[in-house]
């Protein structure tokens, strides 16, 4: 396997980052039923995660090997409600973990998070969150495998 660089997107790497948003939406929408699977969703989204990263002092992290994008993380630095703890009030979040899916299983969500968890500290924080789908089994036990362990739950009540 080539050596995977990661680096921080640029406004160029929109198209690679929304066609792995459509990848993970089309997985994700055969797991939970809710997610669109036309590419302009992917579009969409992707505007919205760089508002939303670009309020919350976050970045899109690629993962590429020989040009290619084969992974993208959304990461960002967040604060929680006035009752949590001072000392873990700051934490790391990450917003999105999408791996291409000619490249799953190889480490590279793996890379992200270890890159994930040096931004955290880099900032003198001593949290990291990430979100998980329950029906995305795999992720979890990357997730679990990592280090990461509940801590919320939301439950769903279709109306």
């Amino acid at each position: 396997m080539s050596a995977i660089a990661l680096r921080t997107a640029l406004p160029a790497d929109r198209d690679a980052v929304v066609e792995l948003i459509h990848q993970l939406n089309v997985f994700e929408a055969d797991l939970v039923g809710d997610r669109r699977r036309d590419y302009a969703a992917a579009a969409e989204y992707y505007d919205e995660l760089m508002q939303r990263l670009s309020r919350r002092n976050g970045r899109i992290v690629l993962a590429v090997t020989e040009g290619l994008t084969v992974g993208a993380m959304g990461f960002s630095l967040d604060q929680d409600a006035a009752y949590v703890a001072d000392s873990l009030r700051n934490h790391g979040t990450v917003t999105d973990l999408i791996v291409h899916n000619d490249w799953r299983g190889r480490g590279i969500g793996q890379m992200m998070l270890n890159e994930a968890e040096r931004l955290t500290k880099e900032a003198g924080l001593k949290r990291l969150f990430i979100g998980v789908l329950v029906a995305n089994e795999r992720a979890e036990r990357t997730y679990r495998a990592f280090g990461f362990e509940p801590y919320v739950s939301i439950l769903s009540k279709e109306l």
